[in-house]
């Protein structure tokens, strides 16, 4: 069947979209196109948020963009290009999710939309109007969803725990001592 049909045309917007944005996004952190930070300005913010080393988080986290969002928009190798862009998007949710879901207070919302989405692509497949199809699907596999899905949410899980565990130590340093070293609560007034 050669016939392209409208599942296939919204397949290709979906990539175009999403794959742009994530690729546009993920070159302000690599090159600091589109006012970014680069990889020096990207890997201080990555530090202030708990991501270390912030440089290597940086580029980690630029590579899972640009490289996951322009396969999605090429729609080549599509299980992992999904699978990347949906653990970048893991990784920001989870800096945006003390301010709530809705994006204009800051919160998750874009991030989880655009990490869903990919995930949505990775398990779909990208159509026929894809470099997958022209290519026989070599880099599409339906083994390969599962694996790049699983070994996205394992290493996504790991770095945020890491995160979050850091940031709690953060936290905890902070708050002062409540106790001095015989156990007795310190009086404020003192």
């Amino acid at each position: 069947m050669t016939a392209f049909d409208r599942r296939d045309l919204g397949l290709l917007l979906l990539r175009l979209g999403v794959g742009g944005v994530l690729a546009a996004h993920g070159t302000q952190k690599l090159f600091g196109w589109f006012g970014g930070g680069g990889i020096s300005g990207t890997g201080e913010f990555m530090e202030s948020v708990g991501y270390k080393p912030g440089r290597a988080s940086a580029v980690a986290s630029g590579l899972a963009e640009t490289g996951g969002g322009t396969l999605l928009a090429l729609g080549l190798a599509t299980p992992a290009a999904g699978a990347a862009a949906t653990g970048a998007m893991a990784g920001a949710s989870a800096v945006h999710v003390p301010n709530g879901f809705f994006a204009q207070s800051g919160g998750y919302e874009h991030a989880a939309s655009l990490g869903l989405t990919a995930a949505g692509l990775a398990v779909t497949g990208p159509g026929r109007l894809s470099l997958d199809h022209a290519l026989g699907h070599t880099a599409n596999r339906g083994w390969m969803v599962p694996a790049a899905l699983a070994t996205t949410a394992a290493a996504a899980l790991t770095v945020v725990g890491m995160r979050n565990k850091r940031l709690q130590r953060q936290q905890e340093g902070e708050q002062g001592e409540l106790f001095d070293e015989q156990g007795t609560p310190y009086d404020e007034d003192e």
